[in-house]
């Protein structure tokens, strides 16, 4: 198994890179730093910890983590991986100043050996369900201790990874703690393989984010900008196939509150182009946020096309209540946690596989309401702007949810503080 293996990553890497080559004539960050993705790239300060984050989602649950360590060891070399360029472009936001950032590379031998010599860590961690079999490998030769952070691993995953055998079983036998999200987690990795001493429930570190020290004065600066009086709701991190159903739901929510405005951030950035055309074929009006504060049109639009990066939670603290893409179409869902803690009704669709703890937690405690199209998106929307107490009353239980499910972190730094 582990020769196929060997086999098909050394078959895919190439095909991988002219993929990336090809988006890159779109979105630069595929083709920038490509070298990295072959283990290449400059050294960094030896004896940090590296973290793996794949993308924007683990970048966030990665940030506290990043902070504590920062703040318990400020002299301690971190290096930040990320697999995609919207993470890496996160990643660099979030930690340009305290961390090396760049892109984990492809699974090969070679490139793995070579990324470990000018990274040299003394502790790796790994955020939720990254699994590969020659980077682990690789660290448990250079005796590197393995930390599952956040770990996850759904039933469907399970069955797939043990029908490959030893292949997956000794990757997760290599890890120093498995700290798995949730009970469920933990006997699914045990079952997979890691050691049951070494497996501990510790919790989503999702929940243990800070928001942004004046988050909410920026949220109504933009909604005094855009919306003024006027009812705002957000679509947020939307895939191809949802932007129809907003515009959908819009569509009713006018019909009730002619003013209401939709802001719709486009999950990826080479999607903006395509949803603004979408928008003008659909004879939509519309300002892109790119346009600049004083866009014309800007009090008559219906939509906001939100095209810029890492401004989605000032909207979100901006917004009367927010949908949370990724949801409607079955792409997994993204971060419910965000609006929730900022007391902002969630609705979502019924794909949250990705995180499918957070959106039980949230819809059993009725912080966050499914929604299963564009019509039922549209009329909860109306329903909740016509009734402030119940956007209120959602928020605040939305609030309470995610600070009563803090504390992963600490669990988390007492399991890897003695490999420091």
């Amino acid at each position: 198994m582990r020769l196929l293996y060997l086999l098909a990553v050394y078959l895919s890497a190439p095909i991988i890179s002219v993929v990336f080559l090809w988006r890159g004539l779109r979105d630069r960050g595929y083709r920038e730093h490509l070298r990295e993705r072959w283990g290449f790239g400059a050294r960094v300060a030896p004896q940090g910890v590296w973290l793996h984050a794949v993308s924007v989602g683990e970048v966030q649950a990665c940030a506290p983590l990043v902070g504590a360590l920062r703040r318990s060891h400020p002299q301690l070399p971190l290096t930040v991986t990320t697999f995609t360029p919207t993470g890496a472009a996160r990643a660099r936001a979030l930690f340009g100043d305290v961390a090396e950032v760049r892109y984990v590379p492809f699974d090969l031998p070679g490139a793995v050996r070579r990324f470990l010599r000018r990274v040299e860590p003394r502790l790796a961690v790994i955020f939720e369900t990254e699994l590969w079999p020659n980077l682990y490998r690789e660290c448990r030769r250079r005796r590197v201790p393995l930390v599952l952070a956040s770990a996850r691993i759904s039933a469907r995953s399970l069955g797939r990874y043990r029908r490959l055998g030893a292949l997956f079983t000794d990757a997760v036998s290599s890890a120093a703690i498995v700290a798995a999200q949730g009970e469920g987690d933990a006997a699914r990795f045990k079952a997979l393989g890691a050691a049951a001493a070494s497996t501990h429930v510790t919790g989503n570190l999702k929940f243990d984010f800070e928001l942004p020290a004046g988050l909410a004065e920026r949220g109504r600066r933009l909604r005094g900008v855009y919306a003024g009086q006027r009812p705002l709701w957000v679509a947020g991190s939307t895939h191809e196939g949802e932007e129809a159903a907003v515009l959908e739901a819009q569509r009713l929510v006018r019909g009730r509150h002619p003013r209401a405005l939709v802001v719709i951030a486009p999950r990826h950035p080479p999607r903006f182009g395509a949803v603004a055309d979408a928008l003008t074929t659909a004879g939509v009006a519309f300002v892109r946020r790119s346009d600049g504060e004083d866009a014309a049109g800007a009090a008559e639009a219906e939509v906001l096309l939100l095209d810029s990066l890492g401004e989605l939670l000032e909207f979100y603290a901006a917004a009367d209540v927010a949908f949370v893409g990724g949801s409607l179409v079955p792409v997994g869902g993204h971060n419910l946690l965000e609006p929730a803690a900022l007391g902002v009704p969630v609705l979502t669709g019924p794909n949250n596989f990705n995180g499918a703890e957070v959106a039980r937690l949230l819809t059993a405690r009725g912080a966050a309401l499914l929604v299963e199209s564009g019509a039922e998106l549209g009329a909860r929307v109306s329903t909740l702007l016509e009734d402030p107490g119940e956007r209120e009353r959602i928020g605040a239980l939305g609030r309470d949810c995610v600070a009563a499910s803090r504390g992963a972190l600490a669990r988390l730094l007492e399991l890897i503080e003695p490999l420091l």
